[in-house]
C-alpha cells in the first residue's frame, strides 16, 4: 500500500541494512542546475562505504552514458524509465537495455516527435529541451531550464495534449517529459536491480531520494523513500509523498541524506 502520510523528518529514518541508494538528479543531486562539491563528495562517500548507487532520472541516454563513465555509480535508469545503462565489469563496455523492442521504440519516438511539434505550437513559451539530441526513447520540452519559466497551467496543458494524443507525459522540475508505451521510473529501476544487482535486489534494502512529481512511482515502490526539502514545494501534486524529508534543499539535502545513511552503518 502506498504511503499517504505527510513526510517525517529524516532523523526518523532507520537506514541500517541498506545495500544501495537510488537517486534522482535534477534538484535532488543538483542545485540550480549544478552538481555542487558536497553532493558529488556524498556520492563518493556512499560508494566508498560499499553502497551501490544508481541514478534514476528523466535525463537523456547521453547524460546517462557520461554519468556511468565518470561517476561512482553501477547503472543509470534514464529517460523516465525508458531504458537503463550499465557497465559490463569484464569488458568495461556500456550496454543499453530498452523497455521494449528497439525498433518499436524508434518508431514510437518518430510519432512522438510529430506530437511534440504540435504541442509546441499550442503552448507558447515551451521549447525543445537542449538534450533531446541525446535521447533514445522519450522527448522533453523545456519549461524553465533554459527558457523563462512557463506558468503551471500551461505546463499542465502540455501534459494534457500529449495524453490526449495517446502518449504518457509527466513533469520534472525542469521539463515536460513525454513518451510512448507503458513504462515509468520505478518498473525500470526494479528491473535494473533484478538483472544487474541480483545479490541485493530486494527493494527494502534500497533507499530512493527525489524531489518532484515524476518521482511518485519511486516513492510508491520503495519503502525507504526520502525527499529533499524542496519536494514540499509540490504539495498535494506529489502522490504518494516520500516517507521522510531532509531539512536542506536540493544537493545540500542529498549530502544530508548521505551523512545520515553513513552514520547508520
Amino acid at each position: 500500500m502506498s504511503n499517504t502520510a505527510p513526510p517525517r523528518p529524516l532523523s526518523a529514518f532507520d537506514a541500517r541494512g541498506l545495500r544501495g541508494v537510488l537517486t534522482d538528479i535534477d534538484d535532488t543531486l543538483t542545485t540550480d542546475g549544478r552538481l555542487e562539491p558536497d553532493a558529488y563528495a556524498a556520492l563518493w562517500a556512499l560508494h566508498r562505504a560499499g553502497l551501490h548507487v544508481v541514478p534514476v532520472t528523466g535525463r537523456s541516454a547521453g547524460w546517462a552514458h557520461m554519468i556511468l563513465k565518470t561517476w561512482p555509480v553501477g547503472a543509470v535508469v534514464a529517460e523516465s524509465g525508458g531504458l537503463y545503462l550499465w557497465r559490463d565489469g569484464a569488458t568495461g563496455r556500456v550496454e543499453q537495455v530498452f523497455h521494449d523492442d528497439p525498433a518499436r521504440v524508434a518508431a514510437d519516438r518518430a510519432r512522438l516527435a510529430d506530437c511534440a511539434a504540435a504541442v509546441l505550437q499550442a503552448v507558447p513559451g515551451l521549447a525543445p529541451a537542449s538534450d533531446n539530441a541525446f535521447r533514445r526513447v522519450d522527448l522533453a520540452l523545456d519549461y524553465c531550464e533554459e527558457v523563462p519559466r512557463v506558468a503551471p497551467d500551461a505546463v499542465a496543458r502540455a501534459e494534457a495534449l500529449f495524453r490526449a494524443a495517446g502518449f504518457s507525459a509527466r513533469s520534472s522540475s525542469v521539463h515536460v517529459n513525454a513518451w510512448a508505451g507503458r513504462f515509468d521510473k520505478a518498473p525500470m529501476a526494479l528491473r535494473c536491480l533484478a538483472e544487474r544487482f541480483a545479490h541485493c535486489a530486494d527493494p527494502s534494502s534500497w533507499a530512493f531520494i527525489g524531489d518532484a512529481p515524476n518521482d511518485a512511482s519511486m516513492f510508491a515502490a520503495f519503502v525507504h523513500g526520502v525527499g529533499v526539502a524542496n519536494v514540499l514545494d509540490h504539495g498535494a501534486a506529489l502522490t504518494p509523498p516520500p516517507r521522510y524529508v531532509t531539512a536542506a534543499r536540493s544537493g545540500a539535502g542529498f549530502a544530508e541524506f548521505a551523512r545520515h545513511v553513513l552514520a547508520a552503518r
